[in-house]
């Protein structure tokens, strides 16, 4: 009876080897390679599966995600000779598992390695300046060479990110310096532009004010001009108007001339008696005898009309 336990024992445990070794439960988005003695038989996707104990056996394992790969920071030469240290994440994803294990020994090493040197190779293309603006432009140069090669790897590279790029710390203090010089040149070149915007302004008004004050001083004197022309014209109509009817007056009037050289001898007299009043200076006229025979003739108007007066 030991012996019978004993030999059930061996041959159950045996079984569980078997079944253990046969019976293979393959995860969701992964890929196992089976070799049969050695050669490559068959790729299990996702599920049980069957194998031949001691003749099949599992010898890769893919991981099917996309996953992603840090890349060491490394130094790299810009065009203008300056030292920069970048680093990067590189994402990829198995699409062959077979290629995959078969195409190359390690294909996680030779993308990271194919991506330190894209990059030195792009970096070197570029000078420091442009480096900050182009990095779209590398990351899409880098991705395309590293799918190109990787290709034959049955490996698809997605993407490929910058993280950083670190300039020596005297760039970077050059850098700053130009930058604060950039920003206090905008400033000056903004603080210009407003004074003289101020200055265009300030001209502008002046020059609309004289233009304002010039228009109305010119039509201020345009309205003078026009008053004392119409005082003129009318004071001309009133003059010629009074002309006018002293003329017809004397027209009329067989004693109107007399009337009016009686009227033009009582002024002469009275402006002749103011003579000397007003100053020390006193004008006489060139010809005495004219005055006295001017006023001789003035009394003998007067005379004449006295006996006519009531």
């Amino acid at each position: 009876m030991p012996g019978t336990l004993f030999t059930v024992c061996v041959i159950a445990f045996a079984v569980f080897i078997v079944i253990s070794r046969s019976l293979r439960i393959v995860p969701q988005k992964q890929a196992w390679l089976v070799e049969r003695l050695g050669r490559y038989r068959s790729t299990l996707g996702a599920g049980l599966h069957l194998l031949m104990p001691f003749v099949d056996r599992v010898a890769y394992k893919q991981n099917l995600k996309e996953t992603a790969i840090d890349v060491p920071p490394q130094q790299c030469v810009t065009r203008d000779n300056i030292i920069v240290e970048v680093d990067g994440v590189l994402y990829l994803q198995v699409v062959d598992p077979v290629k995959a294990s078969y195409g190359i020994a390690d294909y996680l090493y030779a993308c990271v390695q194919l991506a330190q040197t894209t990059l030195r190779s792009e970096i070197g293309k570029l000078e420091l300046d442009r480096t900050f603006e182009e990095r779209a432009a590398i990351n899409s140069a880098i991705c395309a060479e590293l799918d190109k090669a990787s290709d034959p790897w049955g490996v698809k590279v997605t993407r490929y990110e910058i993280k950083t790029i670190n300039p020596p710390a005297s760039v970077l203090d050059a850098m700053e310096k130009q930058m604060r010089a950039e920003r206090e040149k905008r400033a000056l070149i903004a603080e210009s532009e407003g004074e003289r915007q101020s200055r265009i302004n300030r001209a502008d008004g002046e020059k609309q004010e004289a233009i304002s004050l010039s228009e109305g001083e010119m039509q201020r004197r345009v309205n003078e001009a026009s008053g004392h022309a119409e005082e003129i014209r009318l004071v001309a109509q009133a003059t010629a108007e009074g002309i006018r009817t002293i003329a017809d007056a004397i027209g009329n009037n067989p004693n109107g001339r007399d009337a009016v050289n009686l009227r033009l001898a009582e002024q002469y007299i009275k402006e002749f008696g103011n003579l000397a009043r007003e100053g020390n200076t006193m004008i006489l006229p060139a010809d005495l005898a004219n005055v006295a025979g001017f006023i001789r003739s003035a009394l003998a108007v007067l005379k004449e009309k006295s006996p006519e007066q009531p």
